[in-house]
């Protein structure tokens, strides 16, 4: 390990810089289809005791009208986080009639464009615009692909974090704002040069329903399980592979992340970049919005990166815009698949190792990622998506040969002094533990949740479809046999009318046609 890092690490292991890691804060966002018990995308709306997604905090909609997105608020400590997702999984299943939530990443039966609905929300210009977006996501990459779903997990440090780390760096000459960014930055180059292993290690979608294929999956290049199942197999995440979320139609973007106004910067004239496959596309047919823009981007959330760095903007104020003002205040880690084996698709094991992971990242050595290194970052990625438990897999570690084990075990050892740190500040032993599971799934791949799924698959007669099926009945009925008490019932019943109340205070206060408003939320800055 690099001296930099044992300096950091140095600062941490002070029993009264200890208060300061137990500041850590996190959310969850996680995504789940609705369906029906015979494993069909929900053609129904929102539900009603739901209440309204444009403005609801917790309970919203992702592209499709069926695909929920359940968001926790901030806390420090991860068995609340997680506790407060578990209670929005329990209302929502006992909200739900005969539906379920589905429990996996890549998608039921799919039947058409036509039996993919895309989200609605309400006849407000922002409404209008959300809807819009998604309309443009179809017309871009095929409605299946917006039919996947995953987990975002987010994570911020403590102010006291980046004031310790930059007294000790000796840069007090940057103001604090701009020295938190830059590390996150530099946390995020470190993501993305390890972010392989979180694919091996969490991957949990390594078969897809040939439905999720107009052409049934034959040009595909997926082997055949059953008559209806596909998989690769030793693959990892064929949610995050070409097919799914990293697909080429993206390949021209070059978003940098070595510094906070390079990435600004990147994505900004992402947006404004023309691109001649979506001038074709059109912006309106018949009067109608096809998309909102004809460029590269239609907004910054179009762009499928890992990893995002995040502020929370004002109403009307663009994700850029914020990130240039006031800088970032949180990353967000996007490439997780749902676990289909947990309730939640997440458990508490495997959060407690993101943070191990994240705050490795955040403290270790983290050099601008320039054209030679980010090809190698990407293809280690794409390896690990889609080989990473094929016995003697390499990647590439500057240049030269490395197998996936060993570097990831190495990985792992110069973790462990974080995991310790993280458990005395906490005044537990959960971070060691996670490192731990983590460790023997390296060096036994049978234990991941990738392989895990294609031994379900292959013990069993159920193919894809069924497996997830059963799966997604099992953890539904958990939720909805589970009492919330009468108080948490009633908060979410609040939550739920109030935003009805507040979509329709946001349609009723609008004073601007949709193009005026449209027109000027492209030349905001």
């Amino acid at each position: 390990m690099a001296t930099e890092y044992q300096d950091r690490l140095e600062l941490f292991q002070s029993r009264a810089n200890h208060s300061v890691l137990h500041g850590i804060c996190h959310g969850i966002e996680r995504e789940s289809l609705r369906v029906t018990s015979d494993a069909r995308l929900s053609r129904k709306s929102h539900p009603e005791k739901l209440g309204r997604a444009l403005t609801h905090p917790y309970i919203t909609t992702d592209y499709s009208e069926a695909l929920l997105e359940f968001i926790t608020p901030v806390h420090s400590r991860i068995s609340d986080t997680l506790s407060f997702l578990e209670q929005l999984h329990q209302y929502t299943c006992q909200n739900m009639a005969t539906e379920f939530l589905w429990a996996g990443s890549m998608p039921p039966l799919l039947e058409g464009d036509d039996s993919i609905p895309i989200a609605q929300y309400g006849s407000s210009n922002i409404g209008v615009m959300k809807s819009i977006y998604r309309e443009g996501l179809w017309h871009r990459y095929g409605k299946p692909m917006q039919t996947i779903a995953g987990i975002h997990y987010n994570l911020s440090m403590p102010e006291e974090f980046w004031a310790l780390l930059q007294q000790s760096s000796g840069q007090e000459e940057i103001s604090a704002q701009d020295f938190r960014s830059a590390g996150y930055f530099s946390l995020i180059r470190n993501f993305l040069r390890y972010s392989w292993l979180l694919m091996y290690l969490f991957g949990a979608s390594p078969a897809v329903s040939r439905s999720f294929f107009a052409d049934g999956g034959v040009q595909s290049g997926l082997q055949a399980l059953d008559k209806d199942s596909l998989f690769l197999p030793y693959a990892t995440s064929l949610r995050m592979s070409d097919m799914g979320y990293s697909n080429h139609a993206q390949s021209s973007l070059n978003i940098c992340y070595n510094t906070l106004e390079e990435y600004v910067d990147s994505l900004s004239s992402a947006i404004r970049t023309p691109y001649p496959p979506y001038e074709a596309i059109g912006l309106k047919q018949d009067g109608k919005y096809l998309q909102l823009n004809t460029n590269l981007l239609q907004i910054e959330n179009e762009y499928y990166s890992t990893i995002r760095p995040k502020r929370i903007a004002r109403s009307g104020e663009k994700p850029v815009t914020a990130l240039r003002n006031e800088g970032v205040e949180y990353v967000e880690v996007r490439c997780l698949d749902i676990n289909p084996f947990e309730p939640m698709g997440l458990s508490e094991q495997d959060a407690h190792f993101l943070d191990v992971f994240l705050v490795y990242c955040s403290l270790q050595n983290s050099n601008p990622i320039h054209a030679d290194e980010c090809d190698e970052v990407s293809n280690n990625f794409k390896t690990a998506v889609t080989e990473g438990r094929r016995p003697g897999v390499e990647l590439r570690q500057q240049g030269q040969p490395v197998l996936l084990q060993s570097w990831g075990l190495q990985l792992l050892d110069e973790m462990s002094s974080i995991a310790e740190i993280l458990d005395q500040a906490n005044e537990s032993s959960t971070f060691v533990e996670s490192l731990c599971a983590q460790r023997e799934k390296l060096k036994d791949a049978a234990l991941t949740p990738s392989a895990q799924v294609l031994n379900a698959l292959e013990a069993g007669d159920s193919g894809y479809l069924e497996l997830m099926m059963s799966l997604s009945e099992k953890h539904s009925k958990r939720f909805s046999e589970h009492d919330l008490s009468d108080e948490r019932i009633a908060y979410f019943e609040q939550l739920a009318q109030r935003s009805v109340a507040d979509q329709l205070a946001t349609e009723n206060n609008d004073s601007r046609d949709f193009d005026t408003f449209l027109q000027e939320y492209k030349a905001a800055e």
